[in-house]
């Protein structure tokens, strides 16, 4: 969005992302501190942006901030699958109820990064995808309830991308796995095993992050924005999957798929 003309504040967590944002990006650019999980940062910010822009408003704002918690609903740690809702589910919320008022006075647009896993669940996943069918429905909801003000609402729906949140989820898994019932090895462990090395083989497939990039461009700046973006092949292969097959039928195909 920078390299396309618009002004971007840019959110982080660290002062090391803040520096390569900036020496990436132009000078329109302006990092701001924000954990979406300490709602003093959330205020911080929306005072921060409203100082900036005036009475003009904010033409867009993306929600995209994401973690991914992996392991059998059956033992995982209560407060893992707590944090895995309030990253990718309620902080979406948070910050979206800190900058609607902006995006109102603009009449500009709400964008939801979600993912394939908000249409489609598989073994393991549970966590994350509960809180990807979660901001489906925020979407969903915020559309229809914003539609009098004319603030629009799309939902990017991407595959497989070549981000960092695989390694980190492979790292959390692990230490998840650490904390949680002993039984959970003698249940899970064998299937635990392939699935990572299927989760692997996914990562190894993903498409270059400008793509899903270009969906939310084209989500904020076109004059007839799609509700949905479904980017990669693999995400629009497995939503004709989910559109066509009973369950009993998609939930074999991913077995076989996972090496399940």
């Amino acid at each position: 969005m920078d390299a396309a003309g618009w002004r971007v504040f840019a959110g982080y967590r660290s002062e090391e992302h803040a520096e390569s944002l900036c020496a990436e990006a132009s000078d329109r650019l302006l990092p701001l501190k924000l954990d979406v999980t300490e709602s003093d940062q959330i205020v911080a910010a929306a005072e921060r942006v409203a100082a900036e822009v005036g009475g003009a408003g904010l033409d867009g704002l993306v929600n995209n901030a994401g973690v991914a918690v992996m392991g059998p609903l059956e033992t995982i740690p209560l407060d893992d699958l707590r944090r895995q809702l309030e990253v990718n589910l309620i902080s979406q919320v948070a910050v979206s109820q800190a900058m609607l008022p902006l995006v109102r006075t603009a009449r500009g647009r709400l964008v939801f990064v979600s993912s394939i896993g908000g249409r489609m669940a598989m073994a393991f996943g549970g966590p994350y995808h509960a809180s990807k069918y979660g901001v489906e429905a925020v979407a969903d909801c915020l559309r229809q309830e914003l539609r009098p003000w004319g603030v629009g609402v799309s939902l990017i729906e991407p595959g497989s991308i070549d981000t960092p949140i695989w390694e980190r989820g492979e790292s959390a898994a692990a230490e998840i796995a650490q904390r949680s019932p002993a039984s959970q090895e003698a249940l899970y462990g064998k299937t635990i095993e392939r699935f990572r090395g299927a989760v692997r083989r996914t990562a190894e497939r993903g498409i270059a992050p400008d793509k899903v990039a270009k969906a939310i461009e084209h989500a904020l700046a076109a004059s007839r924005p799609r509700t949905r973006y479904l980017v990669g092949a693999d995400a629009r292969g497995q939503a004709l999957a989910k559109r066509l097959l009973p369950d009993r039928a998609l939930d074999r195909v991913i077995a076989r798929a996972m090496g399940l």
